[in-house]
């Protein structure tokens, strides 16, 4: 798989490869959509000239044929035979028609008949109508058929002949009348026509008889199987008028037909296809020429644009490496005030305050570090306890506080625990920490009851906190070797949790108190008791280790806790804080750390 590196691969992969895509795709559908229109009007311009041509064929046809309806109708009693004397007449001189014959069913034209001039042809006396050759007794009559075009030797050209079918009252046929009309005629105008001398053209029955064509050895249409004729063959037996396309890219020939009302005949018309389809071809080449000039101009005018763009970032780039290898360098400032002139503006910007946050970072590891360095560094040894202490802070620094105490001052064979948490955390927590810490080592020294001490540490800090508002919530505990007795104060923070494994129960070690730098005035009194059994264990921890939330925002909570104590109670305090710290890190999973964290555990050894 291809790995997409650069910016400059990106461009092209993601801008230029898909606006090149894009613009060719809309080049070709624009063409393939333009192509079928201008099919779509060369269609109908050439089936227009073959309506136009079979409408002036079927006119001429159509006159001769009215009155040839028009005598049919004169069958029975209800017309004289003057009135179909005066019908014949009017066909006779019907433009284009040669003669008219009216014979009986027993009767053949002969040759002597078919040389008559019309006048003379008209008046010859007939024995089956007693002496008038146009009087003819009939019930009904029907046009029955139009002749396809016959060499008639006396006139040396081809004629079309209409004939209709003379009936009696018991349906038997009893003679025709025949209308002999002049084929050239029909087909004078066409004739004319330029595309029908430029082009293959043809008129054609429903069969694909030819009945006339510009080529005179053709007798039937498809008869050289030429798939484009055959084509337009079976068009022809299912519509009334249309267009065929023949084979390739633009088709080597296309054709055209419409058929005749007036007679069951269609024109068609084939003409080659690069001649037809001209304007499109002359399209679709200026089209490609232009169409690629212009995605070629976009796609350069967008590399321009970008180059210019990755450039500068690529400057960027390098400015940014070199302040990873602590170089602060500037960039070159620029006069444009695009996005690009912007960044490398913000760029510059973000330099020299980075160079102020670098200081700033340096001065809160130092804090850390003088921190860190406030915090027990080990377990103290105390004969016949275990003690184990930890402290997370979600920030290089943080307000809260743990600290074991072994002064002499305190008395033989006792040692004192604190645990304290300031509100917040980061800098000014520290800094209250770090000073309570002190306050508290210091007055440990001094003579006075356990209340006595927390009551003075408040007093100072208040001097401290009075204006700020800020305060501190701390649990100190002083612990008799000797006797097991323990002492405590209990200054606002959480009381102190006792579990005992022999009963399987849990207490607290509660006491009034608030907390530090609150109340200048406050009396904290010292709270104790006085048997320490073997087994129990004492955790003082701040609230971060039961507010930890995950990421459904839901507390790790007391219930948890206890039941942490209560499965590793066998084991020794640094373990249990451990499984303790284990269970908050697993119950948090991504979630970031809101609090800091701190707890000190207690149990006989």
């Amino acid at each position: 798989m291809i790995k997409v590196k650069s910016l400059q691969q990106r461009l092209v992969l993601f801008l230029l490869l898909p606006v090149a895509a894009l613009l060719l795709g809309m080049g070709i559908v624009g063409f393939f959509y333009a192509r079928k229109n201008l099919l779509t009007q060369w269609r109908e311009a050439a089936v227009l000239k073959l309506q136009r041509a079979a409408h002036d064929v079927d006119m001429r046809l159509s006159l001769p044929r009215e009155w040839l309806e028009l005598y049919n109708k004169t069958g029975g009693e209800h017309f004289s035979e003057h009135t179909q004397e005066w019908i014949i007449e009017q066909l006779r001189q019907q433009k284009g028609v040669e003669r008219v014959q009216l014979l009986r069913a027993d009767e053949q034209p002969n040759e002597d008949m078919l040389h008559l001039h019309p006048d003379q042809h008209m008046g010859r006396e007939s024995p089956m109508m007693g002496g008038r050759a146009d009087m003819m007794h009939f019930h009904r009559a029907r046009i029955t058929e139009i002749t396809p075009p016959r060499y008639d030797s006396l006139l040396e050209h081809e004629t079309v002949s209409l004939i209709s079918e003379l009936k009696n009252v018991d349906g038997q046929t009893v003679g025709r009348l025949e209308v002999v009309i002049r084929f050239d005629y029909l087909l004078e105008n066409l004739g004319t026509a330029g595309w029908w001398q430029s082009n293959r053209a043809f008129l054609v029955d429903n069969t694909g008889r030819v009945l006339v064509c510009t080529d005179p050895d053709r007798f039937q249409l498809g008869e050289t199987n030429d798939p484009l004729e055959l084509a337009t063959l079976e068009a022809i037996q299912g519509e009334k008028s249309g267009t065929v396309l023949g084979q390739g890219h633009p088709p080597d020939e296309v054709s055209g037909f419409h058929k005749l009302q007036e007679a069951d005949w269609s024109v068609v018309m084939v003409a080659p296809g690069r001649q037809i389809l001209a304007p499109i071809i002359r399209f679709r080449n200026y089209y490609i020429f232009s169409g690629s000039f212009f995605i070629l101009f976009v796609l350069l005018l967008i590399r321009l644009v970008t180059g210019r763009t990755v450039s500068s970032i690529k400057e960027v780039s390098s400015a940014a490496e070199g302040i990873a290898r602590g170089q602060y360098k500037p960039l070159p400032p620029t006069e444009s005030q695009d996005e690009v002139g912007q960044l490398i503006c913000n760029f510059n910007t973000m330099i020299s305050q980075l160079q102020e946050r670098m200081r700033l970072k340096e001065a809160m590891n130092l804090a850390m570090e003088v921190q860190q360095s406030l915090l027990p560094q080990k377990s103290p040894e105390i004969k016949g306890f275990d003690v184990a202490g930890k402290s997370i802070y979600c920030d290089e620094t943080g307000g809260d506080y743990y600290d074991f105490i072994e002064f002499s001052e305190l008395g033989k064979g006792r040692f004192g625990i604190a645990v304290g948490d300031v509100a917040g955390h980061g800098i000014a927590p520290a800094l209250l920490m770090t000073t309570v810490r002190a306050l508290l080592r210091s007055r440990v020294r001094q003579p006075g009851s356990l209340g006595q001490m927390i009551t003075d540490v408040n007093r100072l800090l208040y001097n401290d906190t009075a204006e700020s508002g800020n305060f501190m919530t701390l649990f100190f505990m002083i612990i008799d070797s000797d006797n097991g007795q323990i002492r405590w104060v209990r200054a606002g923070h959480e009381p102190a949790i006792v579990y005992d494994p022999t009963t399987d129960s849990f207490d607290e070690l509660h006491g009034d108190g608030i907390a530090l730098g609150v109340d200048q005035t406050w009396s904290f009194a010292e709270q104790s008791r006085e048997v320490w059994t073997d087994s129990q264990i004492v955790l003082i921890g701040t609230d971060g280790i039961w507010e930890t939330e995950n990421l459904e925002k839901e507390s790790f909570g007391k219930k948890r806790l206890r039941q942490i104590i209560r499965e590793f109670s066998h084991g020794s305090s640094q373990e249990i804080v451990e499984a303790i710290m284990d269970a908050l890190a697993n119950h948090r999973q991504t979630a970031p750390q809101q609090d800091d964290i701190t707890m000190v555990v207690i149990k006989r050894s």
